[in-house]
């Protein structure tokens, strides 16, 4: 009996993964795993200390660090520090004043120079420890392949380069989501509201992840992530000289969207001057998009959460980096837990196209071309756009697919994780193969 239309049309995008037997681990130590780590550490520590001595050394015409470092030192000498001309170019200051309060420590190193390569190896290290922490949270241990593969590919990315190159704070936000993923997978509820919430405070863009306890009624979680930002800005606003311009000044501007540096849909939109209707259009069809395949992939909370909760939050924020006001390809660092998934039997990380949406939200590859220029800066610029785009349809699709075998019965996948290779310590089988504390098949 052949598989209907619908499975067929939809297998180049949705892809399971090949239904083999449950195995054994493999003993550890085999010759994979040796060789694994014998390529990918040399690799790895050469391309960090590139990526920090060089790169980050030399810096970018781009400088957020400047930024973020003059206002916490206006800060400190009781200056306000909300005092940007919004309508230059420049990198602004836009945290508020409670995200202003707890990164205040930076502004205590008086050397500007210390104290940016001191902001640049923490991130460097944020990044590789969250990396560290993905590792685990799959079931591999950190003297496992994966542990250095993962990091030569991160240090390959333009996300991670450009986060170090301009010195921003998106490696420590990125441990904070491997941490909150973490803490909800080991049911450490308070861990990870707090660590949601630092999040959230730095970067509102993180409040929709507060969806995933939410669902899971899990309300210590839900209630820490929401509280501290509110209190964190509550203690700030009269110890931040001129808190009150946050409001009126750069919220607004947080508001508008810009037609420079701005990958989101609205950014492009107005960039290239898109008729109203269309860019409403492509804005409601992918919020739809995403607002389908977030409820499907409810139907996983359960019976496979760690699968679930990885791909529902990078469902979410691939959404939110597509769809609000501004959308940097940086960002798509915050995708990485998603990639992990290509561990699992289950996971759109199976399918060809989802990697293609990789390659244009993580390459590094300049597409400006001397021979055809508008085609070149096109492709360019609308790289990360149409990768967010790709991913969100990918998951949802896949998400759809998914339920639609089970739904005829031919999905029977097993939950277990794959076939361990060297150094997978087995603490994912309980993750995939068993109901989360207090679920329900």
């Amino acid at each position: 009996m052949t598989e209907p239309a619908f499975s067929r049309l939809t297998t180049l995008w949705t892809s399971p993964g090949p239904r083999v037997p449950v195995t054994a681990p493999a003993p550890r130590g085999t010759g994979f795993d040796r060789v694994g780590r014998m390529v990918f550490w040399p690799l790895s520590l050469m391309l960090i200390v590139h990526r920090i001595l060089v790169l980050s050394v030399n810096g970018s015409v781009t400088d957020d660090f400047s930024t973020v470092y003059y206002a916490l030192r206006r800060f400190h000498d009781g200056v306000p520090i909300y005092n940007e001309v919004y309508h230059h170019v420049d990198p602004h200051y836009l945290y508020s004043p409670g995200a202003t309060l707890v990164l205040s420590p930076l502004g205590l190193l008086t050397d500007f120079d210390s104290a940016r390569m001191w902001f640049i190896c923490l991130n460097a290290a944020a990044i590789v420890a969250a990396l560290g922490v993905l590792t685990r949270m799959f079931g591999y241990a950190l003297s496992s392949a994966v542990f250095p593969g993962a990091v030569f590919f991160a240090y390959l990315t333009e996300a991670v380069r450009n986060t170090l190159v301009f010195s921003n704070i998106n490696g420590i936000l990125l441990l904070a989501l491997a941490g909150y993923l973490y803490c909800l997978i080991h049911e450490r509820r308070w861990a990870a509201g707090i660590l949601i919430g630092l999040a959230i405070l730095v970067k509102p863009i993180f409040a929709p992840l507060l969806f995933l306890p939410f669902v899971l009624a899990n309300w210590r979680t839900v209630l820490t992530g929401l509280a501290l930002p509110v209190i964190a800005n509550a203690v700030a606003w009269p110890l931040v000289p001129g808190a009150g311009d946050y409001v009126t000044r750069t919220m607004p501007y947080l508001r508008e969207v810009r037609d420079y540096a701005n990958s989101s849909l609205p950014g492009i939109a107005t960039y290239y001057g898109m008729p109203w209707w269309q860019e409403k259009f492509w804005f409601v069809f992918f919020a739809a998009v995403v607002a389908v395949g977030v409820i499907v992939l409810l139907r996983w909370r359960y019976t496979d959460p760690l699968l679930w909760m990885t791909t529902t939050s990078a469902l979410l924020l691939a959404g939110v980096f597509l769809l609000s006001s501004l959308g940097q390809m940086y960002y798509s660092m915050l995708l990485f837990p998603l990639l992990f998934t290509v561990l699992l039997r289950r996971s759109v990380m199976h399918s060809p196209v989802a990697w293609v949406a990789v390659y244009c939200f993580l390459s590094a590859d300049v597409w400006f071309s001397d021979e055809w220029l508008d085609l070149g800066r096109a492709a360019h610029y609308l790289k990360p756009t149409v990768g967010w785009a790709l991913i969100v349809l990918t998951i949802s699709v896949a998400a759809v697919v998914w339920w639609w075998q089970e739904r005829d019965g031919r999905a029977a996948l097993p939950t277990e994780p794959p076939g361990e290779g060297d150094g997978n310590v087995g603490t994912a089988s309980t993750t995939h193969s068993e109901p989360a504390n207090g679920g329900r098949p």
